[in-house]
């Protein structure tokens, strides 16, 4: 009887709910960290960019100088830059990562020297300039200008900007000890809009509520305005290319980012935020 029961017991099924887990896709993020000239024109390449489904993008201005030291720390993917990697910098990268770092052109642009709508000064040759940021000339009056002291707007010195224009206008001069020093662009040409007597440069891109000035090589020659024609052709002297720098030959989702940014889609995007793209497409 006992094996009877045994065999004719109601079978008892146990069901265990199995929780249906399914793996969220990991997100790649790619940070950028450096100029803050190009912040503008990064956040949008980054807005816009097609391909973002399993990427996010984190980026931070704080200068070239600072940006090229994230990468150097390692703390950075990308590095935008306003200037060219410094030899110091390339050693560096090729001691920790046995790479000297890869540079990759991504825009050109200007940097215009900014004063208030209301100067009636128009045009300075490359020398007066200097003379100015070097406190040689101290008076609108030795310009053309007001008979009234200039007051001068530049850059911090960790600002691809500030070394910049230091080495290509000032020819490695100091600048003058009363310039007063602004943490990024947009703060320098607040600045400049707001005072009558003030004189300053940034990228040509941030051009809002100031007048750009038309800048001679030499005495004697035409005063070039900052356009895109001008600064294409080189014939603007005070122009450049803008960055990016990276520790390594990029690959997968970086590489794709990067292809697309110098692509006309990405040169678009540069044109569109106001500065200029690499070539003609």
């Amino acid at each position: 009887m006992a094996q009877m029961f045994s065999r004719f017991a109601p079978i008892v099924l146990v069901f265990v709910a199995i929780p249906l887990i399914i793996a969220a896709v990991a997100r790649q993020r790619v940070t950028l960290k450096g100029s803050d000239t190009m912040v503008i024109l990064t956040q949008r390449w980054t807005e816009v960019y097609p391909d973002k489904t399993d990427m996010e993008f984190q980026v931070t201005g704080g200068g070239s100088g600072t940006g090229l030291a994230a990468l150097i720390n390692g703390t950075t993917d990308i590095c935008a830059s306003s200037r060219p990697i410094k030899k110091d910098e390339v050693k560096q990268l090729k001691a920790k990562y046995k790479y000297p770092g890869l540079e990759v052109r991504v825009a050109r642009d200007g940097l215009a020297v900014y004063v208030h709508k209301s100067n009636p000064v128009k045009t300075l040759t490359l020398e007066q300039v200097r003379n100015i940021f070097t406190g040689k000339t101290t008076n609108w009056n030795q310009v053309g200008g007001p008979n009234k002291a200039i007051v001068l707007y530049s850059r911090e010195n960790n600002s691809g900007t500030y070394e910049f224009f230091k080495e290509h206008v000032l020819l490695k001069q100091d600048f003058a000890p009363q310039a007063q020093h602004m943490a990024g662009t947009a703060a320098l040409i607040n600045a400049v809009s707001k005072d009558p007597y003030g004189i300053g440069f940034g990228g040509a891109a941030y051009m809002a509520n100031v007048k750009a000035l038309s800048i001679a090589r030499e005495k004697g020659q035409a005063p070039i305005a900052p356009n895109e024609t001008t600064i294409l052709s080189g014939e603007y002297p005070i122009s450049r290319f803008l960055y990016f720098y990276l520790r390594e030959r990029p690959k997968g989702k970086i590489k794709e980012f990067i292809d697309w940014v110098i692509s006309p889609e990405g040169q678009k995007v540069v044109k569109d935020v106001g500065y200029y793209p690499i070539k003609k497409f």
